[in-house]
């Protein structure tokens, strides 16, 4: 199966089990875990929720696989490029990004998607890690992008 199959499967999935479920931690907890599950080059799998009490910095959120950074501000990382410009960004080596953070020396590209609340702000990026260079891709953007668009309620 390809990836795009392998997508089209797990939303299906995301949405029957979602369906009802009104808490958005819940909801993240999920869309994290099946994703993670689904795909071998998904490392680390997880969100980073925008801190109420901090707008300009990120706090550790749902998330499978190992230990992750527990605070991101925007003005560091791959995830603080997606939280600054709201554009999902695609990096194929972490290692040539500059101010990668390393919360994990194993990962070597990394896609984070913006998340954004029912009334347009910022909530959240969803941020995933694989150990292989260029594991991600634009199928990788727009299979998230759609998964993850009215996530937040």
């Amino acid at each position: 199966m390809g990836k795009a199959e392998t997508y089209a499967e797990v939303a299906a999935e995301i949405a029957a089990v979602l369906e009802g479920e009104t808490h958005n931690v819940a909801r993240m907890a999920t869309v994290a875990c099946l994703l993670h599950h689904a795909f071998d080059a998904y490392f680390w799998t997880g969100f980073y929720l925008v801190d109420a009490d901090k707008s300009e910095e990120l706090v550790i959120g749902p998330y499978q696989g190992t230990l992750g950074c527990l605070r991101i501000p925007f003005t560091r990382g791959v995830c603080g490029a997606a939280a600054r410009t709201g554009e999902v960004q695609i990096v194929e080596d972490v290692h040539a990004f500059p101010g990668h953070i390393a919360c994990d020396a194993r990962s070597e590209s990394e896609i984070v998607v913006p998340v954004f609340a029912p009334d347009g702000t910022l909530y959240a990026v969803f941020d995933v890690d694989s150990s292989s260079l260029g594991s991600f891709d634009e199928i990788d953007a727009m299979h998230l992008t759609r998964i993850l668009d009215g996530l937040i309620l």
